[in-house]
């Protein structure tokens, strides 16, 4: 279990797909903008319910060098924990007073999971942010169209698709210092390059590429004193992607994908305030093999999609057993398939029916000195069936509604609702009021069921949210602000038991209520066609059985300048307060509640095209000021470190 507890399984994609530099003056009508997230169609914001946040591509533009955890801790409301620390660290996801368990991420529309972690989640550490097109971010319970795992958002991830042109090759690299903040060694210790090559004819298009990452140089585990050298961690990922294609006619197409990605890294022991936590021994390799395939086919008055995949992973662990100094070996393997098929029905031109079938298989295995588990016995699989009725009034009233019938294997039946009416004001500015309630689930996964501290007894974790905003633009679209307020509940939570009298351990369902409660608030300005200006603020305020690395207050702010088509700089602040973090003291054998300070975060890029649609150069700096914190008590962070690339369009 410990093994599972540290490390979460890797899934990766492979950045294939170069950008090229785009003008901050094509911006559009924040409300005209097209989102997909809240209906699994595209959608102007206009007639959206939610606020939901988008990373455009020219804003990742402007993140050049940043993790996809990096770029995601910076949205309103979002913060990924140990995104600065070394590569090879675990994340941790918190959306709304919530953990990784009720974040649910979806790539090109098909959820990603590890059948064989704790949590079911996706390690977003994984995934190239290069090759990565746009991001919507939808937070609160989504289970009604998403299923398990949407409880507190949805991390909806489109990947680059293929160019226009016949043939195309792609190409970046990228070198960068990793260092802490009592370090100063400038030179090259990480490493990003990629290639592809890719394009489209009459009916098909394709895309084929790979990539590969290596980062060194610093420690997960920090060191007690600066007296004492703790030896690096290694880092590394390949990864293989192939993307094809067709479209058989103009309402008919079809595309397939398939990838095999591999990752490698040496780790530390957890840490229990000791100071024998630093290990040159423990490594990890992990390997994953996704396919899938998503017809699509367009009619008179909708549109039926199927998105499916099938994953299979392995990883394996090396670890310092500290009592015999020799190396235990452990291994997990798991299969997942998942199948999505919807339907949109155009009744007429104000209201729309979706309707849609999931299902999905999982099953594990696992090898190790605390006991095996089997495949045969260790699965279970899920079918749901799925409706959502949007109704757009001519008058700017908007309701989107559904409901979802869960049926898993194990546990039976779970019901599952949404309700969200939402308005646009006919003012002199582009101004959309928004309300919701909404119900979500969480499925046990295999290991909390079936393990050798499962319990088959395990029913879903529930959730609820109520908010209520605005969405709105000003001054000639000049200005834009949103604002939500939220309030949150789960019961049923899951958690471990131990007994410490008789050693029995198993996980269980808490029984009582737990709440968070927040307001989320952005605000961009452009200046002028060349200057912008932007900010979020962030309110979480959790029971004290969620309050463990959660700021109650964060905030982002940017400044964008591009004085000329090919020219951009920017700058960026973030602040983050004070969390509470646990730890087990190893001396003590207590668990120890610590708090860990506020920080402040400075960093820097400037990017030029060189040769117009063909090469970019970028430069960039972060944690100008070298700020020492701790994201997570006993790990490393990173200090000041400057990164160096190009992109080159052939």
């Amino acid at each position: 279990m410990k093994k599972t507890i540290r490390a979460v399984a890797a899934l990766a994609l492979l950045n294939t797909c170069a950008y090229a530099q785009v003008s901050d003056s094509t911006q559009v009508n924040a409300l005209q903008e097209v989102v997909v997230s809240d209906t699994k169609f595209a959608q102007r914001k206009e007639k959206s319910g939610k606020i939901i946040e988008v990373i455009s591509t020219q804003e990742l533009e402007k993140k050049s060098g940043q993790s996809l955890a990096t770029v995601l801790s910076q949205v309103t409301g979002v913060e990924i924990n140990g995104n600065q620390s070394a590569n090879g660290k675990n994340l941790g996801y918190y959306i709304r007073g919530g953990k990784n368990r009720q974040v649910l991420v979806l790539i090109d529309g098909i959820p990603v999971t590890d059948a064989s972690g704790i949590s079911l989640e996706y390690d977003l550490r994984l995934l190239p942010i290069e090759q990565v097109e746009r991001i919507e971010v939808m937070k609160g319970a989504a289970s009604t169209l998403y299923g398990t795992g949407a409880a507190t958002g949805v991390i909806n991830i489109t990947l680059k698709k293929s160019s226009q042109k016949a043939i195309e090759g792609n190409a970046y690299i990228n070198i960068g210092s990793n260092n802490t903040n009592d370090n100063k060694k400038y030179n090259g210790q990480d490493f990003n390059q990629g290639i592809s090559v890719n394009g489209s004819g009459k009916k098909a298009n394709y895309l084929l590429g790979f990539n590969s990452s290596e980062s060194g140089n610093i420690s997960q585990i920090a060191s007690p004193d600066n007296a004492t050298d703790y030896e690096e961690d290694i880092f590394s990922r390949q990864n293989l992607i192939g993307k094809f294609g067709y479209k058989m006619s103009s309402k008919t197409a079809v595309d397939f994908f398939a990838n095999y990605d591999r990752i490698k890294n040496n780790y530390d022991l957890p840490f229990d305030n000791t100071g024998f936590n630093d290990t040159g021994v423990n490594t990890t390799t992990s390997e994953q093999f996704r396919f899938g395939i998503s017809p699509k086919y367009k009619y008179n008055k909708g549109e039926f999609v199927l998105h499916s995949g099938f994953t299979k992973i392995k990883r394996d662990y090396r670890e310092l057993n500290t009592f015999t100094t020799e190396s235990d070996y452990s291994v997990y393997e798991s299969r997942s398939v998942v199948a999505d098929a919807f339907n949109k029905y155009n009744i007429n031109k104000q209201l729309a029916v979706i309707v849609g079938t999931n299902y999905q298989f999982h099953d594990m295995l696992s090898q190790t000195p605390y006991g095996n588990i089997d495949r045969d016995t260790v699965k279970f699989n899920i079918l749901d069936g799925y409706t959502t009725l949007v109704y757009h009034f001519d008058f700017g009233l908007n309701i989107n509604t559904g409901a979802r019938l869960n049926h898993h294997s194990a546990y039976g039946n779970n019901f599952v609702y949404n309700f969200n009416p939402s308005y646009t004001v006919k003012a002199g500015f582009p101004l959309k009021l928004v309300a919701s309630y909404s119900t979500a689930y969480i499925t046990p996964s295999l290991y909390q069921l079936y393990s050798e501290y499962g319990n088959a007894d395990l029913t879903p974790e529930k959730n609820a949210t109520a908010e209520a905003g605005l969405e709105a633009a000003f001054f000639d679209q000049k200005v834009k602000f949103d604002a939500v307020a939220f309030y949150r509940d789960q019961t049923n939570s899951f958690d471990f038991y131990f007994n410490p009298n008789t050693f029995e351990a198993y996980y269980i369902n808490v029984s009582g209520k737990h709440k968070a409660k927040g307001v989320e608030t952005e605000v961009a300005y452009d200046v002028t066609s060349k200057l912008r200006l932007n900010a979020n603020y962030t309110f979480t305020q959790v029971d004290e059985a969620l309050n463990r690395l959660i700021p109650k207050h964060k905030a982002n702010a940017g400044i964008d300048y591009q004085p000329t088509p090919r020219t951009l700089f920017n700058l960026s602040y973030q602040y983050f307060d004070a969390r509470n973090d646990a730890y087990f003291d190893g001396n003590t054998f207590t668990t120890t509640t610590v708090t860990l300070g506020s920080y402040q975060l400075v960093n820097a890029l400037v990017k030029y095209e060189l040769i117009p649609n063909r090469l970019t150069l970028f430069g960039s700096a972060t944690n100008i000021f070298n700020e020492a914190f701790i994201e997570n008590v006993g790990y490393n962070t990173r200090g000041r470190n400057f990164r160096i690339g190009m992109n080159i369009v052939l």
